[in-house]
């Protein structure tokens, strides 16, 4: 086994979870596409952490590992940052925004947001009650003419209306589409000419940097981003997120008390080097881009496949590694007795079919992707 390659780990493993409920099954053919979580940690980050379990060190990030974060994001990001580890995207996500919203505040964000739709009410109890006040689009991608509809719509409101706080934006989107740089820049520029500051839920970051080609300053802070959930555990990580503030007049105020933050919710992990080295694993060499640049790849051929499908319609452009399709209703029970799993979402009003969701991840190989599409060309 080659350590960090994406490749060598989906080739050479013999044993997989393929949509079954023990994961105890020969890997003959993997059949599970409900999302990049359902993999298994990338060889380079179990090693990493084998590393890391060795020997006695400083607790509560006071060791070489968790000390040497701040220096090895800054060159990644080209900037100077703070980086705090949490374990989950829901934790980075809820812990980023409470330091940026007071209790009677509000953040404006995309209806189909994560922190919107899939944290539990996470976000509102971290910020003590703070409102979430979502825009409507039509993929996922907020519009500039929107976002200025939001903002004077909450100004004109006065004090009936909760004060917008900070912007969250996702990217890529939960509808698999990817801001351009301008139109993201355009959406921070607007924010900040009203003091908001902009969070980034990045729980896929890496998926667009792979379809956009850039680095991962330009797809945040030159792009106007102010503090960034960094996703590690959906392109390989064991389970490691961060939240990274990039260090500007608009983060300062909120990084003052923000390892209390951490502390106070039960974030502030004791042994932080097994946290830390997952995050340092993933930045060494790239890996973090690699995985995700295969996932993306593994999600286009799905798309070339499903084009050929007279059924298929894809409501959606597919660039990061969310492929979301409507299959006949039939078909969609078929793959489902065949032992694929995945995720079925609401499938629009008049539209006949079901809509799903495939996310091939750094796991997948070619053969996997051919196996579901011969089976859905069955």
């Amino acid at each position: 086994m080659t350590t960090g390659s994406h490749f060598s780990y989906a080739d050479e493993q013999a044993v997989t979870a393929a949509g079954t409920e023990d994961g105890l099954v020969t890997d003959e053919i993997r059949k599970n596409f409900a999302s990049d979580n359902v993999s298994p940690a990338c060889p380079a980050v179990m090693e990493a952490m084998m590393r890391a379990n060795e020997g006695s060190v400083g607790s509560y990030g006071d060791d070489i590992l968790s000390r040497s974060l701040n220096a090895r994001f800054g060159e990644v990001f080209e900037a100077e940052v703070a980086v705090f580890p949490v374990v989950t995207g829901t934790a980075a996500n809820s812990l980023a925004l409470s330091a940026l919203v007071a209790p009677y505040g509000a953040v404006l964000c995309d209806q189909s947001a994560h922190i919107s739709n899939d944290e539990g009410g996470a976000p509102e109890f971290f910020m003590h009650g703070a409102k979430l006040v979502t825009l409507s689009s039509a993929d996922g991608r907020m519009s500039p003419e929107a976002l200025r509809t939001g903002l004077r719509a909450n100004a004109q409101g006065g004090i009936l209306k909760p004060p917008l706080q900070a912007l969250s934006l996702t990217q890529a989107t939960e509808w698999g589409t990817v801001y351009a740089l301008k139109d993201l820049a355009a959406l921070c520029g607007i924010a900040h000419e009203q003091d908001l500051p902009v969070h980034l839920d990045g729980s896929r970051l890496s998926n667009a940097i792979a379809h956009l080609g850039c680095t991962p300053a330009e797809a945040t802070w030159k792009a106007g981003v102010d503090v960034l959930s960094f996703g590690g555990t959906k392109c390989g990580a064991l389970a490691a997120e961060a939240v990274v503030f990039f260090v500007n007049e608009r983060t300062r105020p909120a990084l003052k008390d923000f390892e209390r933050r951490i502390k106070r919710s039960g974030h502030l992990w004791s042994k932080a080097r097994f946290l830390s080295a997952q995050l340092l694993a993933l930045l060494e060499d790239g890996l973090w881009l690699k995985n995700s640049a295969h996932a993306n790849a593994m999600a286009q051929r799905i798309v070339e496949g499903l084009r050929r499908h007279a059924g298929a319609q894809l409501p959606f452009e597919t660039q990061g590694n969310e492929v979301f399709v409507i299959l006949p209703d039939l078909l969609v029970k078929d793959l489902e007795t065949a032992g694929y799993a995945f995720y079925r979402w609401p499938t629009p009003e008049g539209v006949s079919g079901t809509l799903i969701r495939l996310v091939p991840s750094f796991y997948t190989r070619e053969q996997d992707v051919d196996a579901l599409l011969a089976e859905i060309a069955a």
